[in-house]
């Protein structure tokens, strides 16, 4: 198995190695694998939805990353159909996203979310 060199800030690293603990996973590499295998399952659950959908998308960011939102959420004007944002902490928000068109419209969206570094969690739901 080939050798990877990552690199990762310091609060990363205190989470991955507490979530290690906390799942029962015997090394950092076999936590890192086990993600990355969620993340392209993820990838072809989006990749193969077609035609016209329904769904929600949550996110959640700090409160000084609210433009990356803003700017995504007017590149799909077309398919938002309500868009609502609450402060869940005094620096934390959540927005939640209900839309319906293309579903493949609706999974660009979702992953254009989670490119963005400044957002700290995204969900899509289809319904």
């Amino acid at each position: 198995m080939p050798i990877v060199s990552l690199s990762f800030p310091e609060s990363m690293m205190k989470e991955m190695d507490d979530l290690q603990q906390a799942l029962g996973f015997t090394g950092r590499s076999e936590l890192v694998r086990a993600s990355i295998r969620l993340m392209l399952q993820d990838v072809r659950e989006k990749n193969s939805l077609a035609g016209k959908g329904s769904a929600v998308i949550v996110l959640t960011h700090t409160e000084e990353n609210e433009e990356p939102v803003t700017r995504i959420k007017h590149r799909y004007d077309d398919i938002v159909r309500t868009h609502i944002h609450n402060k869940i902490t005094k620096k934390n928000c959540v927005e939640m996203f209900l839309l319906e068109g293309s579903s493949h419209e609706v999974a660009t969206m979702a992953k254009d979310f989670q490119k963005e570094e400044g957002i700290k969690s995204v969900k899509l739901v289809m319904l």
